[in-house]
């Protein structure tokens, strides 16, 4: 990617800021006996303060590798290249004693299952504080009206009564506002929420984003939001980045991605979405063609090709990997026909 992409990946409201994350070039590869994994190729974004960006895709496309590599949670096993630059510093390769005090102090993440999260044999309570004491020095009347404030913040009634309980005593949705809490207790830079919405019904997914909100107001903490669901980003997300297969295949607002989408798989996400202003007799909801491919025999030229709709195939999306380039007003787009999407007639499945 050049220069001139990432200076359109870097200000879509048109005043340049300077980012509190910048990720260049991201790769993360998995090597076996034979063959190479390609979790994560090429990815590339900037994060502002109060700022929210929403990472969606497909499961395997290599949205949560992505959150752990910046993190550096990963096992040994993975190649990890390319720059993860916070605080003046690359994060790649760094050694442990340099990541240990951003990790949950300056970046911190909410994992996807709570209840494995969450210790089952320690208070609600105690872990929230384990995780303040860990990075400063305060004292237990300090700690115990810290972790009741955070708890209250998140929206958990009786927070004083709670911090007593156990994770087993709390409903999905409350463990996942303690893991919120937990994860802000140090009143970090950026948040990193890795599908926290999965397995909740709808009443409780609005409450946890009602919850990142409110914490934004206050704190001005930068999110990074990654979820399959275009739905849950629409109403919470400055900026979408869109993944397949480890690649992205599209950058910009989220007036961009739902307004003006530049990538057929992005038309494809969101064709799959319900929708209250569909009438009666419309069309039904359209499916994805196909499943997404194996990592390590990824199909040539465009990895989307195979199930799009719009490909020209035996040309030159079957046989070359179309550029991450500005397609207009910093939206980037990894399609050969992002301009004139709207010109080409879609193929019958």
């Amino acid at each position: 990617m050049n220069d001139l992409t990432f200076a359109g990946a870097s200000d879509f409201a048109g005043a340049r800021r300077d980012p509190v994350l910048s990720v260049r070039n991201l790769t993360v590869e998995f090597k076996a006996e034979e063959s190479v994994v390609h979790a994560a190729d090429d990815v590339s974004f900037d994060l502002h303060t109060n700022e929210t960006l929403g990472i969606v895709g497909e499961s395997g496309s290599g949205k949560s590798v992505t959150a752990m590599a910046i993190l550096g949670l990963l096992p040994k096993t993975a190649e990890v290249h390319g720059q993860v630059v916070f605080d003046g510093a690359n994060l790649v390769g760094a050694p442990e004693r340099q990541l240990q005090p951003v990790r949950g102090d300056r970046i911190a993440m909410v994992f996807q299952d709570a209840l494995a999260a969450l210790n089952p044999v320690l208070r609600v309570g105690d872990q929230i504080a384990e995780a303040m004491a860990v990075h400063h020095d305060l004292t237990k009347r300090e700690l115990k009206g810290r972790v009741i404030d955070l708890l209250d913040l998140v929206g958990i009634p009786q927070p004083g009564r709670r911090a007593e309980q156990y994770a087993h005593e709390f409903s999905g949705g409350m463990r996942q506002r303690t893991m919120i809490a937990m994860a802000i207790a140090n009143d970090p830079d950026i948040l990193i929420a890795d599908e926290p919405t999965t397995a909740l019904d709808v009443t409780i997914q609005a409450q946890v984003l009602d919850v990142f909100e409110r914490i934004q107001e206050r704190t001005k903490t930068a999110i990074i939001l990654i979820t399959h669901d275009l739905g849950v980003v629409a109403g919470i997300a400055d900026k979408v980045l869109v993944m397949y297969a480890g690649r992205q295949v599209e950058h910009g607002t989220v007036d961009d991605i739902f307004y003006s989408p530049r990538h057929p798989y992005t038309r494809a996400l969101l064709g799959s979405l319900p929708r209250l202003d569909r009438r009666h007799g419309d069309e039904r909801l359209r499916r994805i063609k196909g499943q997404p491919p194996s990592l390590v025999f990824l199909p040539s030229g465009c990895a989307f090709h195979p199930r799009c709709e719009y490909a020209d195939l035996g040309g030159v999306c079957t046989h070359e990997r179309p550029a991450l380039r500005d397609v207009g007003h910093g939206q980037l787009s990894a399609c050969h026909f992002a301009e004139t999407l709207d010109e080409r007639t879609p193929r019958v499945p």
